[in-house]
C-alpha cells in the first residue's frame, strides 16, 4: 500500500491531505491550529481524516513555526561570535534608509543584542589566507562566559569564512565539546557567500530558531512513530524542495517560508496540466494572503528576502520561492483608526479567539464575519456542516464596532470590509507582476487557501486577469503541493573575478567540491530519489552594479572556459529581465551556485468521476454589487458538478472548507480533471 500524506500548519487552520495510490482514495481534514500543541493538532487531523498512518509511506510537512518564532520573538537566548573589530556589523546593518520620509522609522532590533556579541581574535583574509590564528584558550574561556550568561544557542560568523572556514570549524569543535547543550550554527555550514551583514543575520536567525524547531521536529517524529508510522518524514523548504528532519534541525532557517511554498508548487503543476505556463499563484488563508509569479512553468526565485518586509525586516540570504505576503486573511480584523478610516488587518483573530461567527470567544469583526453577513459563506454549511457559524452575533459585532461609528448600515459595512481586503490583496499581486515588468493580463490566477476562491475573481477583476482557476481541494492546496515536491538543496561559493580573469580550472574544482558535498547530503538524508540532477549557475553583473543575475551553466562550458558563451547568455538574460543590455561593458562574476534535485515518486491523483449531467443548485440570498437588496443566488455543490459542465454567474460553488464566488457576466466551466475555470466577463487577454 502506497499512502502519501501532506500536512500544512497555517496561522488559523492545520490542513491534511492523503492519497492512497492503490485504492485511489483521497483523505482530507482541516482543524483549527492548536498553538499550545502543534504536534497534537497534526495527530488530531490524522485521526479525523481516517487515514491509516501505519500504512503511510511518506509524510511531508510544512510549518510556520520558524518564521513565527522570529516574528513573535520567542527564540532562544542567542550569542554571536564574530571577528575582532567587526562586533557592530550585525547591529549597524546597512546604511540605506528604506523609508526616507518616515520620521518614525526604526530599524529592526537585532535578535542578538550587542552585549551578547563577542569578538574572537583570529582572522582570515579575503583570499582565504590566515592572517591571525585562533587562540584555543581564548575560546575555552569564552565558553565559561557563555555558560554564565545562560546562552542557549550560538551563531559563529567570522570575516571571510566563506573563503576559508578553518577557523569556524575549529571554534565549532571547541564550543560543541565544552557546551554540549548549546545549539551551534557556523556560517559556512549555512551559506558560503560574501556580504557580512546578511550572512551574519542568516546565521543568527538559524541559531535563534534552532532549539525550538529541533524540539518540534523531534517531537513530531517521535509521536508519529508512536502512532504506528513506519515511513519517512520530510520537511518542506523555502526553496520549493524537501529535506530530512536531520537537515531541518541543522538548518531550520531553510524552513522560514515552508508553509506557503507548497501551494505555489501545486499551482505551477495545475497550470501546466491545463496548458497554462504563465500563472500567478494566489493563496488566501486565515491570517495572510500570498502571491507568487510562475513564468514558463517555473516559480520565481530570489536569493535574498526579509522577514517582516524589506523596510523593517531581518535579512535572510538563502534561495527561496519569491512570495509577497500581506496581512489580509479570513481572520483579518476590521477596525477604525484614530481619524475614522476603516482598515482591514494586519491584525488577525487567528484560530483563537477566532472570528465572532465561530462562537469561540472572538469579539472583533473580521473578513470572515463580513462574508457570512453578505451571504457568501453559508453559516450552516461551513466545513461541510461540521462547524456551523453564528451569523447573528457577527452582525451585532459588525454593527456596533464598524457600521454605527461610520454611520452606514451593516450590509454596506460588510461590503466595505470585503472591498478593502480585495484592494490590499491586489497590491500583492501587482508587486509580483506589474512591479517586476510582467503584465498580469497575460497570466491566469490559480487560487487556493480556504478564503482564496472567495476572493480570487474579485482580485482578478481589479487587475484585468482574464481567467481564474480553482483547483480541487483549494483549502488543502499547500498540503497537496507538498506531495508534488522533490528533494532539493542549494550550495553557493563566492568567487569574485572579472569574467576575463576567471580561472576556470579553479572554478571547476569548486564545482566538483559542491557536487561531492551535495552527494554526501543526499546519501545522509536517505530520501528515495528516482533521478538526481545537478544544475550550476553563475552570479554575474555588469561592473558597478550591486546585484547579480543567475546564468545557468553546464560542466562542459566550465571545462572549455567559454567566456563568450557565458557573456552572451548573461547579456540575453539581462535584456529579457530589464529590457536592455550593454554588451560592450565589462562584467564580473560574484558567486557560483549549485542546485541538486532528487526527483521523487509522486502520487497520480485520480481523474474526476462522471456525475449527474444536470446538477440542481440550492438558493440563498447573497449580496453582490447591488447592496439595496440580496440576490436570489444559485449555490452549487461542487461535488455534484460533472466534467464539462458550464454555467454563468452570479453563483456560488460550495465545497468542504471553501466557497467560490463568481459574478454577473462570468462563466465557470468544470475541466476534465475537476478544476473550476472561471472566464471573467468583459476581460480579454489583450
Amino acid at each position: 500500500m502506497s499512502i502519501y500524506l501532506g500536512v500544512d500548519i497555517g496561522g488559523t487552520f492545520t490542513d491534511l491531505i492523503a492519497f492512497d495510490e492503490s485504492s485511489g482514495e483521497l483523505f482530507h481534514a482541516k482543524r483549527p491550529t492548536t498553538y499550545f500543541d502543534l504536534v497534537q493538532g497534526i495527530l488530531d487531523c490524522i485521526d479525523k481524516s481516517g487515514v491509516d498512518i501505519s500504512h503511510t509511506d511518506n509524510i511531508v510537512h510544512g510549518s510556520t513555526i520558524a518564521i513565527n518564532t522570529v516574528i513573535e520573538k520567542t527564540g532562544a537566548r542567542t550569542a554571536l561570535l564574530t571577528t575582532k573589530g567587526t562586533r557592530d556589523v550585525y547591529s549597524i546593518g546597512r546604511g540605506s534608509r528604506p523609508e526616507a520620509y518616515n520620521l518614525f522609522f526604526h530599524r529592526p532590533r537585532p535578535v542578538v543584542p550587542r552585549h551578547l556579541t563577542f569578538e574572537v581574535s583570529g582572522r582570515m583574509l579575503a583570499n582565504g589566507e590566515e592572517l591571525t590564528p585562533i587562540d584555543r584558550g581564548e575560546i575555552k574561556a569564552l565558553c565559561e562566559q557563555l555558560k554564565e550568561q545562560g546562552i542557549e544557542a550560538i551563531a559563529v560568523c567570522f570575516l571571510h569564512s566563506y573563503a576559508n572556514p578553518a577557523h569556524e570549524k575549529m571554534v565549532g569543535e571547541i564550543l560543541r565539546e565544552n557546551l554540549p547543550n548549546c545549539y551551534v550554527s557556523l556560517s559556512h555550514e549555512i551559506l558560503r557567500e560574501y556580504r557580512e551583514y546578511e550572512r551574519t543575520s542568516t546565521t543568527v536567525l538559524n541559531s535563534y530558531v534552532g532549539p525550538k524547531v529541533s524540539r518540534y521536529i523531534n517531537e513530531l517524529h517521535a509521536k508519529t512513530n508512536d502512532s504506528g508510522f513506519k515511513g519517512s518524514l520530510s520537511i518542506m523548504q523555502s526553496n520549493g524542495g524537501i529535506m530530512s528532519p536531520q537537515t531541518a534541525g541543522a538548518k531550520p532557517v531553510n524552513m522560514m517560508e515552508s508553509g506557503p511554498v507548497g501551494g505555489i508548487i501545486a499551482s505551477a503543476e495545475i497550470g501546466k496540466s491545463l496548458g497554462y505556463t504563465n500563472v500567478i499563484a494566489f493563496d488566501m488563508g486565515g491570517t495572510t494572503a500570498k502571491a507568487s509569479l510562475i513564468k514558463d512553468g517555473e516559480a520565481s526565485m530570489t536569493e535574498m528576502y526579509y522577514i517582516g518586509g524589506s523596510a523593517s525586516g531581518q535579512p535572510v540570504m538563502i534561495p527561496v520561492v519569491d512570495v509577497v505576503e500581506v496581512g489580509t486573511g479570513g481572520g483579518s480584523i476590521a477596525w477604525i483608526d484614530e481619524v475614522g478610516t476603516l482598515k482591514v488587518g494586519p491584525q488577525s483573530a487567528g484560530s483563537d479567539p477566532a472570528p465572532i461567527c465561530y462562537g469561540k470567544g472572538g469579539t472583533e469583526p473580521t473578513f470572515t464575519d463580513a462574508n457570512v453577513i453578505l451571504g457568501r459563506i453559508g453559516a450552516a454549511d461551513f466545513l461541510g456542516g461540521d462547524m456551523p457559524l453564528d451569523k447573528e452575533s457577527a452582525m451585532k459585532g459588525l454593527q456596533t464596532q464598524i457600521a454605527e461609528p461610520l454611520h452606514i448600515d451593516t450590509i454596506r459595512a460588510a461590503n466595505a470590509i470585503f472591498q478593502i481586503a480585495i484592494n490590499n490583496m491586489s497590491l500583492a499581486v501587482r508587486e509580483v507582476s506589474v512591479e517586476k515588468g510582467y503584465d498580469p493580463r497575460e497570466f491566469v490566477l490559480v487560487a487556493s487557501g480556504g478564503a482564496g476562491p472567495l476572493s480570487a475573481v474579485a482580485v482578478a477583476r481589479e487587475l484585468h486577469i482574464p481567467k481564474v482557476i480553482i483547483p480541487r481541494f483549494p483549502a488543502h492546496f499547500s498540503a497537496i503541493g507538498m506531495l508534488l515536491t522533490d528533494q532539493k538543496h542549494d550550495f553557493v561559493r563566492t568567487y569574485f573575478r572579472q569574467l576575463e580573469e576567471v580561472d576556470f580550472n579553479a572554478l571547476l574544482t569548486i564545482h566538483h567540491e559542491m557536487v561531492e558535498e551535495a552527494r554526501q547530503l543526499l546519501d545522509e538524508e536517505s530520501i528515495s530519489a528516482k533521478e538526481v540532477d545537478y544544475q550550476a549557475y553563475l552570479d554575474i553583473r555588469y561592473v558597478g552594479q550591486e546585484f547579480t543575475l543567475l546564468v545557468p551553466i553546464d560542466e562542459e562550458t566550465l571545462r572549455k572556459g567559454d567566456i563568450a558563451a557565458i557573456r552572451t547568455a548573461y547579456d540575453d538574460i539581462h535584456d529579457k529581465r530589464f529590457g536592455h543590455k550593454a554588451p560592450n561593458e565589462p562584467v564580473e562574476m560574484v558567486n557560483i551556485r549549485l542546485t541538486v534535485t532528487g526527483e521523487r515518486s509522486k502520487p497520480q491523483f485520480p481523474a474526476l468521476q462522471k456525475r449527474n449531467s444536470n446538477p440542481q443548485p440550492l438558493y440563498r440570498p447573497v449580496y453582490f454589487d447591488d447592496l439595496s437588496q440580496a440576490f436570489h443566488c444559485p449555490v452549487y455543490d461542487r461535488e455534484s458538478l460533472p466534467p464539462g459542465y458550464e454555467f454563468a454567474g452570479p453563483a456560488l460553488i460550495q465545497e468542504y472548507a471553501s466557497t467560490t464566488v463568481i459574478y454577473e457576466g462570468d462563466v465557470c466551466k468544470v475541466s476534465d480533471t475537476g478544476e473550476l475555470i472561471v472566464s471573467l466577463g468583459g476581460i480579454k487577454n489583450e
